[in-house]
C-alpha cells in the first residue's frame, strides 16, 4: 500500500472526466494537492466532442456518475473538459451545476467555471488562448469566455478533437504546449493573461516557463481546478507550478 493510499482522506474531491483509463491509458499527472485530500473520478464515457456526442454523453450518463461519486462520499463535483462545456454554453453548464448542487448537497463545479474564476483572480482580461482544437471547438469556446466577460485577442489552433487530443503522448502534448503558446504571444502581445485550454496534453511544466517568458498569468483548467480548493482554504498553496497554485 502507498503512504497516500494509507492516509485518512480529509476531503474528497470528486471529478466527472471525459473519458476513463482503458481509453487514455496516461501515467499520473503531476500531485498538487497534499495526500489528505483523495480526488476520485467517474467517466462519462464522451464519444466525442461535437454537439452530439456531448448531448448524449450529458444527456444518458451525467446523473449516473453524479450518483457514483456521491456513493464514494464526494464533497465536490467538477464536470471536466473545457471542450464539453464549450459546446453546452455557458448558460446550460450554470444551469446544470445549480441543479446538481440542488440535488446532491455538495459543491457543484466544472473545468470552466473554475478558470473563469481563476482568471479574475489573477486580473486577466484581454488573453491569449493557446489551443489545440478544431475551429468548431474554438468557436465555442471563445463564446463561453465572452458569456463570461472576458475580451480574447487571439486563439490558435491545430484542429483537434477528442480522439487527437487522448492520442498524444505527454511528451506531444507539452511540446504542442510550448508551441502554441508562444504562437498566440506573438499574434497578441499586449494579453494580459494566456489560457492553455485542455488537460489531456499536460501542460503543468509549461507554465512557470511560459509565466517567466511573457510576464504573465498562465491558466490551464487543470490547475484551475486544483487551485478551487487552495481559494477554499481545503488545500495549502502550491510553489513553483506557476502564479495561481502560489496564492494563498
Amino acid at each position: 500500500m502507498s503512504n497516500a493510499a494509507a492516509v485518512k482522506p480529509r476531503y474528497i474531491a470528486g471529478s466527472i472526466s471525459p473519458i476513463g483509463p482503458d481509453r487514455h491509458p496516461m501515467s499520473q499527472p503531476q500531485p498538487l494537492l497534499p495526500p489528505d485530500i483523495k480526488r476520485i473520478s467517474i467517466s462519462i464515457e464522451i464519444s466525442d466532442y461535437t454537439r452530439a456526442g456531448v448531448d448524449e454523453a450529458i444527456g444518458e450518463r451525467y446523473w449516473q456518475c453524479v450518483d457514483e461519486l456521491i456513493k464514494q462520499g464526494a464533497q465536490s463535483i467538477t464536470l471536466a473538459g473545457f471542450p464539453i462545456a464549450s459546446q453546452m454554453g455557458r448558460p446550460r453548464v450554470l444551469e446544470l451545476l445549480k441543479e446538481t448542487a440542488a440535488r446532491t448537497g455538495v459543491i457543484a463545479d466544472a473545468h470552466s467555471e473554475a478558470t473563469i474564476a481563476a482568471m479574475r483572480h489573477m486580473g486577466m482580461q484581454r488573453i491569449a488562448i493557446a489551443s489545440r482544437w478544431s475551429p468548431e471547438l474554438n468557436e465555442k469556446l471563445v463564446e463561453y469566455l465572452k458569456a463570461a466577460g472576458f475580451e480574447v485577442l487571439t486563439v490558435t489552433g491545430v484542429g483537434q478533437w477528442a480522439k487527437q487530443a487522448f492520442s498524444m503522448s505527454i511528451e506531444e502534448g507539452v511540446k504542442l504546449a510550448f508551441q502554441l503558446a508562444r504562437e498566440a504571444m506573438k499574434k497578441a502581445p499586449d494579453a494580459d493573461g494566456l489560457l492553455l485550454p485542455g488537460g489531456a496534453w499536460r501542460s503543468l511544466a509549461a507554465v512557470p516557463i511560459l509565466e517567466d517568458d511573457f510576464g504573465i498569468p498562465v491558466i490551464t483548467n487543470p490547475v484551475a481546478q486544483a487551485w478551487r480548493l487552495i481559494a477554499a482554504g481545503i488545500a495549502p498553496p502550491v510553489q513553483g507550478w506557476g502564479r495561481l497554485l502560489a496564492t494563498p
